[in-house]
């Protein structure tokens, strides 16, 4: 039997089907932040700081205030993306005068065109706030989409390529670690080397994020450490990932010379080698690994993301399955993983062995008679 509830109007009044009130508003967009890793936080609001500049200087118009057109984007495409010209020269629509004005509020860092990834990205963005604000996104038309798609195949023939970090594989993992000494710095750093890399190529964010309750030893050889939320997997489900021989060692050493209960598990360091109780930035775990490749004497462009990728490449070049990879890294593209992973396999193929290590004379030609 149906029962009708009464309610006090003058406070309980029924909400719109099909609207949702202001505050129901503004509490979606603080799960979505909240939601929201701190790192991409910070780079949605330097593209949103970007846009904002670039709009009123271009358009003389307010970011926020109404969806953008599409043709906004296919501009912004056009202002940005060197485009390769008939005599050889590169060019884009951008005016001189709006690129200083730009550099000079301090949202470009320097004068000319942005790379294809810096495009794509602040597209990306702008679609984000256009899905947050309930507006159809501009990126996803389908012109925008196709100049995209052209624009990177034009500078794909012309010599232009994604740059990607320089993969660290067993080599050069070995190179930065013969770098870190019996120091409290030096300990601190090998562990973290480690855990980044053998611990299935963890993203900074991951690192900076462990806690000192994140990890424990199973046996003399092996340590467990735990990961919360992370870029691909944000369902609050913590999971045990396995350290083993020199990694599970280096860690061991290091919570021996910085004991602590609780707090971060890598620290900041300070004179004297003394332990700090503040945690590493992401930034300052990028600058461990370019530090410490510097010193190696190690050519390339290195940078944090190097030990996820090195471990992807090392993972093919010895067989592992891509399954198993998989499961450590928790990559959720397999096109991702595979662009890492097929090298390190082909570095070992028989397919890249054909030539002897060593070139003989060459045997006296034969002629070969091609009639039947």
């Amino acid at each position: 039997m149906n029962k009708t509830i009464e309610l006090n109007t003058a406070v309980d009044t029924p909400l719109e089907l099909n609207w949702l009130s202001d505050n129901a508003r503004e509490a979606a967009k603080a799960f979505i932040a909240a939601g929201t890793a701190a790192n991409t936080v910070r780079s949605y609001r330097s593209a949103l700081a970007y846009w904002s500049a670039w709009l009123q200087l271009r358009y003389g118009r307010t970011l926020g205030d109404a969806p953008l057109p599409d043709t906004v984007a296919v501009q912004f495409i056009l202002d940005h993306l060197a485009r390769p010209l008939d005599n050889g020269n590169w060019s884009h629509l951008l005016p001189a005068s709006i690129d200083a004005a730009l550099v000079a509020a301090k949202v470009k860092s320097k004068l000319g065109a942005l790379a294809f990834n810096t495009v794509s990205h602040r597209l990306a963005v702008m679609s984000k706030w256009h899905q947050v604000n309930e507006w159809p996104s501009p990126s996803e038309s389908l012109a925008v989409r196709t100049l995209l798609r052209e624009a990177r195949k034009a500078q794909s023939r012309r010599g232009v390529q994604v740059r990607k970090k320089t993969a660290v594989v067993l080599e050069p993992l070995q190179a930065l670690l013969a770098t870190c000494t019996d120091s409290v710095r030096g300990i601190r750093d090998r562990a973290l080397l480690l855990l980044a890399w053998s611990g299935g190529g963890r993203r900074r964010s991951e690192v900076v994020a462990l806690t000192v309750k994140d990890v424990r030893p199973l046996d003399a050889d092996t340590w467990l450490y735990t990961l919360g939320a992370t870029k691909t997997d944000t369902s609050g489900v913590r999971r045990e990932k396995p350290l083993r021989g020199a990694a599970a060692q280096a860690l061991a050493a290091w919570l021996e010379v910085a004991p602590t209960a609780n707090g971060p598990l890598f620290r900041r360091l300070y004179k004297g080698g003394r332990v700090g109780s503040e945690g590493l930035s992401g930034d300052q775990v990028a600058r461990i690994v370019q530090r410490r490749a510097k010193l190696a004497g190690l050519e390339g462009d290195w940078a944090a993301h190097s030990l996820r990728s090195g471990f992807v490449t090392e993972a093919g070049r010895q067989g592992v399955p891509m399954g198993e990879v998989m499961a450590m890294t928790e990559h959720r593209s397999v096109a991702t993983v595979m662009s890492y992973f097929q090298v390190g396999i082909l570095l070992e193929s028989r397919a890249t062995k054909l030539l002897p290590d060593t070139i003989t004379e060459p045997p006296v030609a034969k002629t070969i008679n091609t009639q039947d």
